[in-house]
């Protein structure tokens, strides 16, 4: 009895020294994978803090230029407003100047007429000078009748008369010349000093308007660097990602723990609680916030803040948290190169973390705007391998 216990204790022995080594190794194994994924979160935190100060930091370029746009526009108007009253002031000068014009005319008439009466009264002095002074009342008192007398008293009333009327109209046409003159005169220096000031204002608001533009220009360079910076760190997050999955993979098959993916290929899961409508295509489109174009990796389902987002099918949490333009983002990992990603998840609305294992039709986030976003809908993509192809044929 003795000898044949001893060959199985032996047996028991050498099967004891195989196994204990092999768990050893697959715990090592497991230890130096845990190390490399500490590494890995570790890294991507990193990227992701990079990639989050860019966003920031484009966030606030954006205000800038926004600001910086709203004034143009201010001073657009105020060139404008500059222009209509330079306008108007060429207006008025032009009708002063056709004023001037008349009243030159009416001078010169005026002038004229003074002259003529000047030379009237100059004939009569003359006259008056060559044939003796020969005053009203001898005029009177040589009349021979009573009638003559009378016609005498006319006529001399007459001569005075005109006399009075040659004096008050020189003196009216004089005075009233010179004066329209001497205000059409001070409206035009007036006029001309207005423009010369909306001159200036004019030149001021476009040294102003070409400061902004240069502005708005070195603005714009440096969102497209802080843009670079934040696409090169999502790629890096994404490949950090990517790394983190595969050393999952490998720690599963290390501890011989069931492997989460079950897809072979088939439609997905739709990744809503209801149907919604694609509210933007898997196209080449405007961006809706940048105003760019771009290639929309992915289609939009429009519905209301808080809709259950759910998973596409069986697979691993890589990636749950913020992602640039995505906002509050997740991807899942559905193995043989799947990954399903859902973006702009409301604020407080991502319910898995990476490494958690989801099911099909799971309830992972809820619908939200975050991120580059006018409204609530889920941005929902399919990668295969990574790259970005169009969701629909994946789709019930």
């Amino acid at each position: 009895m003795k000898k044949k216990i001893l060959p199985v204790l032996l047996s028991l022995g050498i099967a004891g020294t195989l196994v204990i080594p092999y768990a050893g190794y697959a715990a090592s194994t497991t230890d130096k994978i845990d190390q490399q994924l500490s590494q890995l979160k570790k890294k991507k935190s990193e990227m992701l803090q990079k990639a989050n100060d860019a966003q920031n930091q484009i966030t606030k370029v954006h205000s800038e230029k926004d600001q910086t746009t709203k004034d143009m526009k201010t001073l657009l108007d105020q060139v404008n407003a500059a222009s209509k009253k330079l306008t108007e002031l060429n207006n008025q000068i032009d009708q002063v100047s056709d004023t001037l014009e008349q009243s030159g005319k009416q001078l010169d008439e005026a002038e004229a007429r003074v002259e003529t009466r000047d030379q009237m009264l100059k004939s009569r002095l003359r006259l008056m000078y060559m044939n003796g002074f020969v005053s009203y009342m001898d005029v009177l008192m040589s009349a021979t009748s009573f009638s003559d007398f009378l016609n005498r008293l006319e006529a001399l009333q007459s001569i005075v008369n005109q006399d009075k009327e040659i004096l008050v109209s020189n003196k009216k046409d004089r005075d009233t010349v010179e004066q329209k003159k001497v205000e059409t005169e001070q409206q035009l220096e007036k006029v001309k000093i207005l423009y010369t000031q909306a001159d200036a204002v004019r030149d001021d608001l476009q040294v102003k308007e070409k400061e902004k533009e240069v502005k708005i220009a070195s603005l714009s360079k440096q969102e497209k660097v802080l843009e670079d910076i934040s696409e090169e760190s999502e790629r890096q997050v994404t490949q950090l990602a990517k790394q983190e999955a595969e050393l999952q993979e490998k720690k599963r098959a290390a501890s011989k723990a069931k492997s989460p993916f079950t897809y072979s290929g088939g439609k997905l899961g739709y990744p809503l609680a209801v149907q919604a409508p694609i509210t933007s295509d898997f196209v080449n489109r405007i961006n809706p916030v940048t105003g760019k174009s771009e290639n929309h990796k992915g289609i939009d389902l429009g519905a209301p803040k808080g809709t259950e987002i759910r998973a596409a099918e069986n697979g691993t949490v890589i990636y749950a948290s913020w992602m640039n333009g995505y906002g509050n983002y997740i991807i899942l990992n559905h193995g043989n190169g799947l990954w399903t990603a859902y973006g702009h998840i409301m604020n407080d609305g991502i319910y898995v973390k990476v490494g958690d294992t989801v099911k099909r039709g799971q309830k992972i986030a809820g619908v939200g705007s975050t991120g580059q976003s006018t409204g609530n809908h889920l941005h929902f993509e399919v990668r295969i391998n990574e790259v970005p192809t169009d969701p629909k044929p994946y789709l019930r």
